[in-house]
């Protein structure tokens, strides 16, 4: 292990127990419960569950460490200078599945990839992001969202955080349904355009980020009185959740193709879900708002001042 995979390892161990500490603080009930495993192709990692918490329903905060001579399909395919070479994927990913259906759910996970062949330069880069799935919407929440979305991106150039919050927008949309998944935040891999020092700093500046973003959302909403048929409906909008990370998330891809635990990837499906045959919700219903006013490509910074809230 050289010394920038040995800076990132520690940094994501930190940022774990940094998070965990937090969503403990916060739940006030429950505790993660840790399990450490290891990868008979190289590696390991530790897996951080937490299950009907006070306010979390399901959640996990995973550090994986993996490494290995051949890389699988989903990361290769496109990148046929890796054929050959050792890799190290270490990573920090985690999902929030809220009892309460004003609260949203939430995702977030930072990463670093380096492959290494004797006598040629390490090919490296980062990836990260968090983006949220809301049950019920709020605007000022999304606003809240995304405004510190933008402030982490704002140190690293005045496009970072459009561009970014572009591609979360492509890549959580359920092609299957012509849908977004939620109401975005940032998206980004393949990082390697700006030097090693710079990357790295973006890197730790969007896994700090997450807890201030989602936190005041819980806080806000996790007394607010829900029913029975609001929960009927958080657990129908979970399935759309559910399709997206089986049917297109790139880290489920590479984590079950490249021999990682299983448990630990599908750590991310929510503990209850539902389908209904073509079930659609009742025009001008606030189920039916979800999907026509805050499941759309918006830009909420710009909905800032109509509500007004500061920009």
């Amino acid at each position: 292990m050289n010394t920038r995979t040995e800076a990132v390892k520690a940094y994501l161990l930190e940022l774990q127990d940094r998070i965990c500490k937090a969503l403990e603080d916060e739940d006030g009930g429950a505790r993660f419960i840790e399990d450490a495993w290891t990868r008979p192709a190289g590696g390991g990692g530790r897996t951080r569950v937490m299950d009907n918490g006070t306010v979390i329903e399901k959640g996990g905060v995973n550090f994986s460490h993996v490494h290995g001579t051949g890389l699988p399909p989903s990361a290769s395919a496109h990148r046929p200078e890796l054929a050959g070479r050792s890799f190290e994927a270490l990573g920090v990913s985690l999902v929030m599945h809220p009892h309460n259906p004003h609260v949203p759910t939430s995702h977030a996970n930072v990463r670093f990839f380096i492959a290494e062949k004797e006598g040629e330069e390490p090919v490296w880069w980062f990836g990260g992001g968090f983006d949220l799935t809301p049950y019920y919407g709020y605007e000022e929440d999304c606003v809240h969202w995304h405004q510190i979305a933008e402030r982490a991106c704002a140190p690293f150039g005045d496009d970072v955080y459009l561009r970014y919050k572009a591609w979360c927008d492509r890549y959580f949309h359920l092609k299957h349904r012509n849908e977004p998944r939620g109401i975005g935040g940032l998206f980004f891999d393949d990082l390697n355009s700006w030097d090693f020092d710079t990357s790295f700093a973006f890197m730790r500046a969007i896994g700090d980020a997450y807890i201030q973003a989602w936190l005041p959302i819980v806080q806000r909403r996790r007394e607010t009185p829900w029913t029975e048929q609001q929960k009927a409906f958080q657990e129908f909008r979970r399935g759309r959740y559910v399709e997206f990370n089986l049917v297109y998330d790139r880290g489920t891809l590479f984590g079950l193709q490249s021999g990682g635990r299983t448990e630990s990837i599908l750590m991310s499906l929510p503990p209850t879900v539902r389908w209904g045959y073509d079930w659609k919700p009742e025009p001008g219903s606030e189920e039916a708002r979800l999907t026509d006013y805050f499941l759309q490509d918006r830009d909420w910074l710009g909905v800032a001042p109509a509500l007004g809230l500061e920009p």
